[in-house]
């Protein structure tokens, strides 16, 4: 048998004893204890990509909420926050932005609070926040969050937003990038971290032309923003993790 598809752990590792598992949708979130895992949000196309940069650039936070109206709450509450609202890949009428990545630049962003509500992304986060901790994670930020889970002692859950509580590529695949990086840790990796795995292993050469089949890249090159996924399958652009305190997502203190 090959031993990277074996169930059994390594040796030794950082992570020996704990468990190290993919959640392929927020429909199968119930399934897990998450009180008992750290858990890592994963939604590509584009909602943790454009946190992780927001982070990088100098968001103060990002708060995300999961509906529209409590994003607008906000506003009527005299808050001075930027308000991003997104639903089947187009900005809500009326609000600051979305959640392109290219909204969330330094020049935007900076020192700014901002309250996000997508149709994955924050469902996915609320469905986790009882978690020991919740951090997020892209291509962007790959390596540093790698990095910091490695020191980690706990379980830890992969949570892939999927789109609308199904099963989704991208976020599988990055779900398998991440257990590339781990799997030699002394985890206990679970059949979902195995397949991500797998798929990572036929798309690692050429995520772009792998991705570019998936169901969701089709619906956002329909609205003209191929520019977005190309950004959001770039690796190591940031080393902020972003993790959630209280209701904000903030910068993790390394």
């Amino acid at each position: 048998m090959n031993k990277d598809t074996n169930n059994t752990p390594p040796s030794g590792g950082r992570g020996a004893g704990a468990k190290l598992q993919v959640c392929l949708t927020p429909a199968l979130i119930p399934l897990y204890k998450v009180e008992d895992y750290i858990v890592v949000i994963i939604d590509i196309f584009r909602a943790t990509t454009s946190i992780c940069y927001g982070i990088e650039n100098g968001a103060e936070a990002i708060i995300p909420v999961s509906k529209v109206e409590e994003c607008s709450a906000y506003i009527e509450k005299g808050f001075d926050y930027l308000l991003a609202a997104e639903r089947d890949g187009e900005v809500v009428a009326g609000f600051d932005f979305g959640n392109s990545p290219f909204s969330y630049t330094k020049e935007k962003v900076n020192g700014k609070t901002i309250v996000l509500t997508t149709t994955n992304g924050t469902h996915a986060l609320h469905l986790s926040r009882m978690a020991k901790k919740v951090v997020i994670g892209s291509f962007l930020n790959i390596s540093s969050l790698c990095n910091w889970l490695k020191q980690q002692q706990d379980n830890i859950l992969l949570v892939c937003s999927g789109w609308k509580n199904n099963f989704n590529l991208e976020d599988t695949l990055f779900a398998g990038a991440v257990v590339e990086q781990l799997k030699n840790e002394g985890f206990k990796i679970d059949d979902p971290a195995i397949a991500a795995n797998d798929m990572f292993g036929l798309a690692k050469n050429d995520l772009n032309a792998y991705l570019s089949k998936t169901s969701h890249s089709e619906r956002l090159k329909k609205l003209g923003i191929e520019k977005d996924i190309a950004f959001c399958l770039n690796v190591d652009v940031t080393t902020a993790i972003p993790v959630l305190e209280g209701e904000r997502l903030v910068k993790l203190k390394l």
